[in-house]
């Protein structure tokens, strides 16, 4: 074990350069080898495809329950309760995890479908009366909030502090920096109407949250752990759906050709997505803490040490994929990390593929050709590859 030194990084994974524009860092990172030293981080990282999913299938020697952040919570206090979905290990992890997929089953999800479908036919045929628009500000924003909240069954004042507070989130699994700081100082409002809004009674009646709370009532989980779920569907439910739709227009606008193979099959649209997803990652990153010594590779990786998981980085390995920078409509994506994989695979998953199908089926209903009218301008986030503005035009059928 060990007998090859592990190559060691000094560039900072979480500066803006890395964070605006990723993926030749990811390639060093590749490059230098299956497990590396981050310097700056003063932790172990992967960025390889086989080490990066095997490493999120084994939970219980990389543990989600120290923080899938840097901070490790066995050495600090966390910043706020720790989700009882993201950072648990079973058993908990496994009691509250069954709560949530029975209320998110696909069989439910299916009676949204011709709800969603019709909202996003409504936005479409009113953003396609212009000429142009921004498939990030009046796209891929408006959609989720105009179906989400009302599907948790949030109070109605307020609902624009969703996308405040789940950037805050994602950003509070990076280094304390200049990014945290920012949008920790802009997110205390809307923090405070989160936790408002996972209450018990203001909840509406016959959305998911009232539901979490029946499985309370049932015995299945505590009153104070239904609020804490409610709030994980808050964290995760709007800006990495977002953001998954504003990369997908974003990949078909820079690949023409893939665009009309959609619109002539329109059975590739859930490809689509997948493709998306491994192409350019929504989530680039996670943490992990090793809970015992173990090894990676034949290196080292000792006991309580933190692990930063490149995820972006693994889905365009071209140990794994061929032609991994290209959006690929041909290419079978199933395997891909860019959900996660194992225990901790995004629950949330069958709720974004929806989405962001129900849009893009729209646009191919409509629209022969979506082109980029300026270039897109991106959000830096400590954890989301997330995209500020991409305005398109589009030419109608």
């Amino acid at each position: 074990m060990d007998t090859n030194p592990i190559p060691t990084l000094s560039m900072d994974p979480f500066s803006d350069a890395v964070l605006s524009d990723p993926y030749a860092f990811h390639g060093e990172l590749r490059d230098a080898g299956p497990v590396v030293w981050l310097e700056h981080l003063n932790v172990y990282g992967m960025a390889r495809f086989d080490e990066v999913r095997s490493s999120l299938l084994d939970h219980e020697t990389f543990v989600s329950s120290r923080g899938v952040g840097v901070a490790d919570f066995a050495k600090e206090e966390p910043w706020r309760p720790p989700s009882l979905l993201l950072e648990a290990d079973p058993p908990l992890h496994d009691r509250t995890r069954g709560i949530m997929s029975a209320i998110l089953a696909p069989a439910r999800l299916r009676l949204q479908e011709s709800l969603w479908r019709e909202r996003a036919e409504e936005l479409i045929d009113n953003l396609t009366e212009k000429d142009s628009f921004d498939a990030v500000t009046e796209l891929s924003e408006v959609y989720p909030m105009r179906i989400f909240p009302d599907a948790v069954g949030l109070m109605d004042e307020g609902r624009e502090h969703l996308l405040t507070y789940a950037s805050a989130v994602f950003n509070a699994f990076g280094p304390r920096n200049k990014i945290f700081e920012e949008g920790n100082a802009s997110s205390k409002e809307a923090s405070a109407w989160v936790a408002e809004a996972c209450k018990r009674e203001n909840l509406k009646p016959g959305g998911w949250g009232q539901d979490v709370f029946a499985a309370a009532d049932r015995g299945e989980c505590t009153s104070d752990e239904a609020e804490r779920l409610v709030r994980s569907m808050l964290s995760a439910g709007v800006d990495t759906t977002v953001n998954g739709i504003g990369h997908l227009v974003l990949a078909l606008t820079e690949h023409p050709d893939e665009w009309e193979k959609l619109r002539a099959e329109p059975r590739l649209i859930r490809r689509a997505v997948d493709e998306s997803i491994r192409w350019d990652s929504t989530v680039q990153t996670f943490f992990r803490t090793a809970s015992h010594d173990t090894e990676v590779a034949g290196h080292l990786i000792p006991k309580d040490s933190k692990v930063l998981l490149f995820l972006a980085a693994a889905n365009r390995d071209p140990r794994k994929w061929e032609n991994p920078e290209r959006f690929d409509l041909s290419r079978t994506t199933s395997g891909h990390v860019g959900f996660g994989a194992g225990i901790h695979q995004c629950l949330g998953q069958v709720i974004a593929r929806l989405e962001a199908q129900m849009i893009i089926g729209a646009l191919a209903k409509r629209c022969t050709r979506i082109t980029r009218v300026a270039e897109p301008v991106r959000r830096l986030n400590n954890t989301l590859h997330a995209l500020a503005s991409l305005p398109v035009r589009v030419e109608l059928a």
